[in-house]
């Protein structure tokens, strides 16, 4: 089975070497890697030439945002599952993609997901947040509540039959891609439980409460788009579970 792997990026120089490591020193090798690169103006990439070895498809050309060029690289891709990793995050466990292959071991499994580490960006050993996806189900989303994205991974074909991530998102088209595949379209999943790789902390999502006020109009708008009722009450009551995810981790 080949894997599919796709990382977005832009002006991410300081990061992106640690990323395509991480992907190098998989025991899984069938691995078609792509990068879809924003024009970056600094040395991505020149980092992306110097590890031809490891990448085997790569862009750079100006486009209309994150989501716009996660679907570029899903439709550069050719391999039989797909997943996105970003340019920020990495695999901390060789034995990662040998692992979620084995998740679609089973005919009747059209999708995977597992947990994530988020990170100090000054100290990679420290876990600053656990993100586990173990207790999700179909009715967490309308509670804004999903699988973590960045470890999901679904057959090339489920994109080619329900379409990619939607654009005309600011911060959310994960989330209503996650909504409309399992909810809407039903696909079977398969939680694998441990922790697939770690993400520094921040990003758009996390970045401030306009940031909150948007993923959250975008959330409603989701699961209204695709037949999952839900209200600002139980999307903002999220937020209370999330700081308890912290909590284990405080000293």
């Amino acid at each position: 089975m080949k894997v599919s792997l796709i990382t977005v990026t832009y002006n991410s120089a300081s990061t992106l070497q640690h990323t395509i490591d991480s992907i190098a020193e998989q025991y899984y090798s069938n691995i078609e890697y792509i990068i879809v690169d924003g024009n970056s103006s600094d040395e991505t990439v020149s980092i992306i030439e110097s590890n031809s070895h490891i990448v085997s498809k790569w862009i750079s050309e100006p486009d209309k945002g994150l989501y716009d060029a996660m679907n570029k690289g899903i439709q550069m891709a050719t391999g039989d599952i797909v997943g996105i990793i970003n340019s920020d995050d990495f695999y901390h466990r060789p034995d990662a993609l040998s692992r979620v292959v084995e998740g679609f071991s089973d005919p009747d499994v059209d999708c995977v997901f597992a947990d994530i580490r988020f990170v100090s960006p000054e100290d990679l050993e420290k876990t600053v947040r656990y993100y586990s996806s173990k207790r999700f189900n179909l009715g967490a989303f309308s509670w804004g509540f999903m699988p973590a994205h960045p470890t999901f991974f679904t057959y090339r074909k489920n994109f080619e039959k329900f379409g990619g991530y939607k654009t005309d998102y600011k911060i959310a088209a994960d989330f209503e891609l996650l909504v409309r595949f399992l909810y809407k379209h039903q696909l079977s999943y398969r939680y694998l439980n441990f922790d697939l790789m770690k993400m520094r902390l921040g990003g758009v999502s996390t970045a401030s409460l306009k940031s909150t006020w948007i993923i959250n109009q975008e959330d409603l708008r989701a699961c209204r788009e695709n037949g999952l009722k839900t209200n600002y009450i139980r999307l903002y009551s999220r937020y209370f579970r999330k700081f308890l995810e912290y909590i284990p981790l405080l000293h």
